[in-house]
């Protein structure tokens, strides 16, 4: 379903257990960055309808979440910062091609797979972290990213063939495992 080379490792697991706080600061971002992607691909592609109302649905989703992190993190006594991002959202967007309407296949399941790894890293936080609460919260996420990561795929076959989109997602599926595993010694939420 999700399309994933590989499962999140051991190694951060232990910067969740390490560092939760970053970990849910960085999340607060990433889901800021997902309305930011969702919002510049109708720019990119307004032309297309049925893209720009999903990915309309999908902004407003994603800044909803930012709230509820930003709730979660006021409730435990945390702020909201600026922090140095992971390498991951830009080595995944330096595989994107230059050329339509490759560009708009690879924008789409650059954005999936990064809804993919979210959703995965989701459960993981769930099965993980101590707190009820946080658990509940986690995994309430689960399906909403999935369904953005499925969104994402079925809209790249606007721009190719299904069988291309689907070898093209095999593909960056396979560099975005790599990118994974080298990860980040910051403890983020795709690191």
């Amino acid at each position: 379903m999700l399309h994933l080379k590989s499962d999140t490792d051991e190694r951060w697991l232990k910067q969740v257990d390490q560092s939760l706080e970053l970990i849910l600061i960085d999340h607060a971002h990433c889901e800021k960055k997902a309305a930011g992607t969702a919002l510049n691909l109708i720019f990119a592609y307004v032309e297309n309808l049925e893209l720009c109302r999903e990915m309309t649905e999908i902004v407003n989703e994603e800044l909803e979440h930012f709230h509820m992190v930003i709730e979660l993190l006021e409730k435990r006594g945390s702020k909201l910062r600026r922090l140095k991002p992971s390498s991951y959202g830009r080595k995944l967007n330096d595989l994107v091609r230059k050329q339509e309407p490759h560009r708009a296949v690879d924008r789409l399941l650059v954005a999936g797979l990064i809804e993919a790894r979210s959703c995965e890293r989701f459960q993981a936080l769930a099965a993980r972290v101590k707190e009820p609460e946080l658990a509940a919260f986690y995994q309430s996420l689960f399906e909403s990213e999935a369904r953005h990561h499925t969104t994402y795929t079925r809209l790249a076959k606007d721009f190719a063939t299904s069988a291309e989109v689907m070898a093209r997602l095999d593909e960056l599926a396979e560099l975005e495992a790599k990118i994974i595993a080298e990860g980040d010694s910051d403890p983020r939420m795709h690191s």
